[in-house]
């Protein structure tokens, strides 16, 4: 394995809705409950009531849908309305991974790509040449499952 090749992965699904309902529904932190096998809630945080970059928020976290459950906190790293909507996930200074979420239309509608790319320190770079095959394949099953259950919102 590389240990210089990005960590992290991306799912694209296609939903039949315009760029700017899906962009609403992507940066809308207090919905993913709704959507995500892993975060089951989130809220603003430190005076933040929307997407804009350096925006806080926490994630309530049920780690692979069992456990532990933990709150993990989050800074908006990119909100650019109808394209992207990113953010890292961790403490300044040691974030652990980014998610985020690129919108392109395309097709009568709009593609949406859902990633994550983990932050290349060592330890981190230990953990996946360890658990990245299997860590990889079930948060593209929970990206998935996110953008199936928000495409099902958006095309209602």
């Amino acid at each position: 394995m590389n240990l210089l090749k990005p960590l992290g992965g991306e799912v694209t699904v296609h939903m039949k809705a315009p760029v700017e309902e899906v962009w609403a529904l992507v940066s809308d932190v207090t919905r993913i409950g709704e959507f995500s096998p892993e975060t089951f809630e989130a809220q603003w945080t430190h005076g933040a009531t929307g997407p804009a970059a350096g925006a806080r928020f926490k994630g309530h976290v049920k780690r692979n849908g069992v456990g532990p459950t933990y709150w993990t906190p989050c800074t908006v790293t990119a909100a650019v309305p109808h394209e992207v909507f990113e953010f890292a996930v961790g403490l300044e200074g040691n974030v652990i991974n980014t998610w985020g979420y690129r919108m392109q239309t395309e097709n009568g509608g709009t593609s949406v790509t859902e990633y994550f790319k983990l932050t290349p320190a060592w330890y981190i770079r230990g953990y996946w040449l360890l658990l990245g095959r299997l860590r990889t394949k079930t948060n593209e099953r929970g990206m998935r499952t996110t953008l199936e259950k928000m495409k099902a919102v958006v095309e209602a």
